[in-house]
Formats: C-alpha cells, sequence, structure tokens
C-alpha cells in the first residue's frame, strides 16, 4: 500500500473539513455533511484499513504482530508506515468528531466565531487540551458543570 497517499490524502481532506468547520455558516446541511462526509468518511477509512492491517491481509511495514497490551507493542506498531497512517486517520477522525461537537454546542451557547476558531486549533492540533479549553470556557460562562460537560 502506498502509505505516503493514504497518509496525504486523509490529511488534507480532514483540513478541509476543519476550515469548513471554522468559516462556513453552520446551517444544518453543512453541519450534516461534516459529520457523515467528514467523520463518517474518515472513520469508514479507518475501518477499512484497520482490520486487514491488524490481520496480516495488508502489509503495514511492521514485523512485529500488533500487541496493544504493552508500551513496546503499541510503539513497534506506531513505528511502522501502516501503523501511523490508520493511527493518524484515527486522530483526524475523533478530532474532527469532538471539534464538531465542540462548535455546536458553542453556537448553542452563544459563544461567538472569534472566540470559537483558537479553541477548535487546539482541538485540531492538541485534541484533548482544546476540550478542556472549551469546557473550562463553558464553565466559566454557565458555573454549571453538568451543563458544561453533557454533550447533545
Amino acid at each position: 500500500m502506498n502509505w505516503d497517499l493514504i497518509y496525504t490524502i486523509t490529511n488534507n481532506y480532514a483540513l478541509l473539513m476543519w476550515l469548513i468547520l471554522a468559516f462556513a455558516p453552520r446551517r444544518p446541511a453543512i453541519v450534516t455533511g461534516l459529520f457523515y462526509g467528514g467523520v463518517g468518511l474518515l472513520a469508514g477509512t479507518y475501518a477499512l484499513i484497520i482490520i486487514p492491517l491488524m490481520t496480516g491481509l495488508i502489509d503495514g511495514g511492521s514485523t512485529a504482530p500488533p500487541d496493544f497490551t504493552t508500551l513496546t507493542g503499541v510503539r513497534q506498531l506506531l513505528s511502522s508506515p501502516g501503523g501511523a497512517t490508520v493511527g493518524w486517520i484515527h486522530y483526524l477522525a475523533f478530532d474532527l468528531f469532538v471539534g464538531l461537537w465542540v462548535a455546536r454546542n458553542a453556537d448553542k451557547y452563544g459563544f461567538a466565531r472569534w472566540l470559537q476558531i483558537p479553541i477548535l486549533f487546539f482541538v485540531l492540533m492538541l485534541g484533548p487540551f482544546g476540550l478542556i479549553l472549551y469546557l473550562l470556557l463553558r464553565f466559566t460562562r454557565y458555573n454549571k458543570v453538568a451543563d458544561a460537560v453533557m454533550p447533545e
């Protein structure tokens, strides 16, 4: 498999989805498109690759069998071209999902887009750090923990 090509395509596609999320109007059709066409397509790509990769049907570039039970096993998996690519697609799909939730929740509670964009950037680049920034922002504005963390 051409892991570099798969990486480049999925990475650029995810970046396009993030730009749409950050700057396009959040009309229902756009949000639905981001959910299914962005998150769904990335998750589907991951699903199409992960099973054949883990079962050895496609060559991921690792000589060791997949092992998620030890740090050494995870390091070996992620150090191979296939493992790194599929791991990255995993991050892309989940981070976009979280970013979409943050954006929709922030819209619901009236946070201006100029305030959302830096938080979305942190969700894109640092995942959980961006999410905690948003949760802290929600908590400081509304002072309700449950309301700040419950997805809708």
